[in-house]
């Protein structure tokens, strides 16, 4: 269980789990900052905006939210706010803290800000780091996308979807794979919505285009004949667990 906390911030506000962080301040979501202190362990740019870093909480991972697409160019990290509740770092805290209290293997939220410019507003969400995870799309890159693994990724989806949580973004760069199990990251935009075959059949559709983006089609008839199949069993078989 999260120990939800809200508190006034330069410009906006701060939600953080005070379980996990007594105290959350405005440096914490300033890659500089942790750079100072030794605590900044990698950084990338793109529409994510990433970075790694060693907080008093462990290892946590903190995105600053971009806009893709052509919009990107124009509003860049630019939201209009409509409310501190609505905004999407505190949404996508306040979700990944119930999909965890309901058992599913999201990241830990650990702190969410906002700061307001006029209309409009950035943001930026600190989870906890998966440890020792790769992407499912590195795990086609290295030929192990099995017909066990399919199987996993169906069984993964499916116990999201039996709890009506609906990923915006659902590709294999967003499933993680450990020791531990399989877990989904990035539920910017994502919600929780009443089960329905459409949405969940877009879901996998955008999940299948996404495994043949990243090359699992090209060991020939394996993926078509034994592995997106194994995908869908799996799934069918989990959501009706």
């Amino acid at each position: 269980m999260t120990d939800q906390r809200v508190m006034e911030a330069a410009g906006g506000t701060i939600l953080f789990d005070a379980a996990r962080a007594a105290q959350v301040d405005d440096d914490w979501f300033t890659p500089d900052a942790w750079a100072r202190q030794g605590a900044l362990r990698a950084q990338a740019g793109g529409r994510g905006g990433v970075a790694i870093i060693d907080t008093p909480a462990g290892e946590a991972v903190l995105r600053h939210y971009r806009r893709g697409g052509m919009v990107a160019a124009l509003l860049g990290d630019s939201y209009l706010f409509t409310g501190a509740e609505r905004t999407r770092s505190s949404r996508e805290f306040r979700l990944l803290a119930e999909l965890a209290r309901r058992g599913l293997p999201v990241p830990a939220p650990l702190a969410a800000r906002h700061v307001r410019h006029g209309l409009a507003y950035r943001a930026d969400l600190i989870t906890l780091r998966i440890p020792e995870a790769r992407t499912l799309a590195e795990r086609v890159a290295d030929g192990a996308f099995n017909e066990a693994l399919a199987r996993r990724v169906g069984e993964l989806v499916a116990r999201f979807h039996r709890e009506g949580a609906w990923h915006a973004d659902l590709n294999a760069h967003n499933i993680l794979v450990n020791g531990d199990g399989l877990y989904l990251i990035d539920f910017d935009r994502g919600r929780l919505r009443r089960p329905s075959a459409r949405w969940r059949r877009a879901n996998l559709a955008r999940l299948k285009r996404s495994l043949v983006k990243v090359g699992a089609r090209e060991g020939g008839d394996m993926f078509d004949e034994v592995l997106w199949p194994a995908v869908v069993q799996a799934y069918e078989e989990g959501f009706r667990a």
